[in-house]
C-alpha cells in the first residue's frame, strides 16, 4: 500500500480520491480474510432492497466504516441516495475522501447509542436501513434500544438489513467443526501475506492522513468490541416486538447471516 499520498498542502482532489480508494481497497481485503463470501452477502442484499423498494432507494448506511455499501449501492443502483452514518473518525476519513464531490452521498459521524443521533440525518425517513458486521460491537441492551430508534426511520413498506456474526449456541459441535476450518484457512491466507485487523490498524496509524484520526478512534473503542452476538432468532423477534411486520433471515453462511425485517 502506497501510504501518505495526501500528505502535504498542494494534494489534488484526484491524489484525494486515489488514496482513499487504495484504502478501500485494502479494507476490503482485510474484511474477506475474515468473510470470503463478503461479496455474495452484499448481493443478496442488495437483490432483497430491489425486490422491496425498488432500484432508487433513499438508504442509511449504518455504521457505514469506510463506505463499503454504498460503494456497492450505487454501483449497482446509479439512482440511489446514501446517508452513512459512524462514529469511527479514521474510516469516515477514508469514505468522506471515496465519495467527495458525489452528492448522492452524505455522511454523519454520531454514537448509535446516543438517543438522539437520528435527529442529526438529513430526512426523516428512509426505503431501506442496512448494516454489515458492525452491530456486534454492542451490547445487546443497546441494540434493542438501537432496533427500536430504526423502526421509526424505515418508511412503511421499508426494509432493515442487518449482516452479522449470529451464532447459534444450540449446535456447539457444528459451530466448533465451522471455527477449526475458518481459521485454518485464515492462517493459510495470513501466511500468503492477507493483512489481519491488528495489522490493517498499524498501518493506518503510521499514515500521515490517518495517523491521528486513528489515535481517535482507538480512544473511543479501545482495541475491539465489547458487545455481544445474539442469534439470528434474537434479531427477528426483537425486531418484531419494536414493529416490524415481518422479520426472517434471508441468507446465512456457517458463521454469518443476513436478517431482513420489512416495516
Amino acid at each position: 500500500m502506497t501510504t501518505g499520498a495526501r500528505n502535504g498542502t498542494n494534494a489534488t482532489e484526484a491524489d484525494g480520491r486515489a488514496w482513499a480508494l487504495e484504502y478501500q481497497q485494502s479494507w476490503d481485503r482485510q474484511q474477506e480474510w475474515y468473510m470470503p463470501d463478503r461479496e455474495e452477502r452484499f448481493r443478496v442484499m442488495l437483490d432483497m432492497v430491489e425486490a422491496c423498494v425498488g432500484t432508487e432507494p433513499r438508504v442509511l448506511d449504518l455504521a457505514c466504516g469506510t463506505g463499503s455499501i454504498t460503494a456497492r449501492l450505487l454501483d449497482r443502483f446509479p439512482n440511489a441516495t446514501s446517508t452513512g452514518i459512524d462514529l469511527d473518525p479514521a474510516l469516515l476519513t477514508i469514505a468522506r475522501g471515496t465519495f467527495e464531490g458525489d452528492e448522492r452521498v452524505g455522511f454523519v459521524e454520531a454514537d448509535l447509542k446516543d438517543p438522539d443521533w437520528p435527529a442529526r440525518l438529513p430526512y426523516d425517513t428512509y426505503d431501506a436501513v442496512l448494516t454489515a458486521t458492525a452491530l456486534h460491537w454492542l451490547r445487546t441492551d443497546a441494540l434493542d434500544d438501537l432496533y427500536g430508534r430504526l423502526a421509526g426511520l424505515v418508511r412503511h413498506g421499508g426494509v432493515f438489513m442487518n449482516a452479522d456474526h449470529m451464532p447459534d449456541d444450540t449446535t456447539p459441535r457444528i459451530n466448533a467443526a465451522e471455527r477449526i476450518q475458518r481459521h485454518a484457512r485464515m492462517g493459510q491466507a495470513q501466511t500468503d501475506g492477507a493483512l489481519d485487523w491488528a495489522e490493517w490498524w498499524a498501518r493506518a496509524a503510521e499514515d500521515p492522513v490517518l495517523a491521528a484520526p486513528t489515535a481517535r478512534r482507538f480512544e473511543i473503542y479501545g482495541d475491539h468490541a465489547d458487545g455481544e452476538m445474539p442469534s439470528a432468532a434474537w434479531h427477528t423477534r426483537t425486531l418484531l416486538a419494536h414493529g416490524f411486520g415481518e422479520a426472517r433471515a434471508v441468507w446465512c453462511s456457517p458463521s454469518d447471516t443476513l436478517v431482513l425485517a420489512l416495516k
